[in-house]
């Protein structure tokens, strides 16, 4: 079966709801307090288990408590978890979030482990990402070793997404060897200096990407849904299911794993991003990161209800 390996942050995001967000220096009372499994690598892994994807995830957690919590997590939702990796001096990155009635929120990141994921880390799992399908990546773990592990697939013709989040300059060698990315437009914007806000300015900077090496360029967009700019020079625009959005926290993550998923099933990349985007949609009408993330037989999708 295909495997697709995903590179990325594993946290515990600590969450408080609030009416609304307090301003420096002030105490609200009466929150709702959520504990949730997250991180962008381990969101996306998650997603593709969900999809029912063949999955092996990546990734450096503290020797600790939330770090082996996760762990568990990962198994228990049928992830590969022989090369998550444990940090005997760092802990497991967490996530502090406040968040309004509208959904608005202020985050602060303690990455711990993840940070110290290093080339010797990776020259560990060297086999796996060789003999990968896709390789899924973001960039919430250092750039040298990004570019490392493009490196090892790239050798072996393996298709590299990256989702480019958070945003930050790309060095040119690696944009050369990605096959295709997946930024939102915010990230689109700062990648290429194109405000984007439609689907007209979302080509002209899917186009600037694409002038860069990358193959295939997806963006986000939101409530609108998905713009494709394939090799050849196509553009598509797949529209957003219509819902009502509550927490969009982890709904790039789904996208980005679900559309590893319709890739290694052989569909087109239209097909694959309209599924993608129809997780997504469902994602966003949930409270969360991984408790959000819908499984396949969700989508009701011909033959996989």
């Amino acid at each position: 079966m295909n495997r697709i390996v995903v590179i990325g942050s594993s946290n515990t995001d600590m969450v408080i709801k609030t009416d609304r967000l307090p301003v420096p220096g002030e105490i609200i009372a009466g929150g709702q307090f959520m504990m949730n499994s997250g991180g962008k690598g381990a969101n996306q892994a998650v997603a593709i288990a969900r999809m029912g994807g063949n999955v092996s995830f990546i990734t450096k957690t503290g020797n600790d408590l939330l770090g082996k919590q996760s762990l568990e997590l990962y198994k228990s939702e049928g992830i590969a978890t022989d090369y998550v990796f444990s940090d005997m001096d760092n802990p497991s990155g967490v996530a502090l979030i406040l968040m309004d009635a509208s959904g608005e929120k202020c985050i602060s990141i303690a990455q711990g482990a993840i940070r110290t994921l290093s080339v010797k880390d990776i020259e560990k799992a060297r086999a796996e990402i060789e003999n990968a399908c896709i390789l899924l990546m973001e960039l919430e773990i250092h750039m040298e070793t990004v570019e490392y592990i493009a490196k090892i697939a790239a050798e072996k013709g393996v298709k590299i997404i990256l989702n480019p989040s958070p945003v930050q300059a790309i060095p040119p060698k690696l944009l050369q060897q990605i096959q295709i990315i997946v930024p939102n437009k915010t990230e689109a914007e700062l990648l290429t200096g194109i405000y984007v806000n439609d689907w007209a300015s979302a080509r002209k900077a899917a186009d600037r990407i694409h002038e860069k090496g990358v193959e295939t360029v997806i963006i986000t967009m939101g409530s609108k849904g998905a713009l494709v700019r394939e090799k050849d020079g196509q553009y598509y625009e797949i529209a957003a299911e219509k819902v009502t959005a509550i927490d969009t926290t982890a709904a790039g993550d789904t996208f980005c794993g679900a559309l590893c998923v319709g890739l290694t099933e052989g569909m087109c990349i239209v097909e694959a991003v309209k599924m993608a985007c129809k997780a997504a949609a469902i994602t966003v009408t949930r409270m969360g990161m991984q408790d959000a993330i819908p499984y396949r037989r969700e989508l009701k999708l011909k033959g996989k209800n």
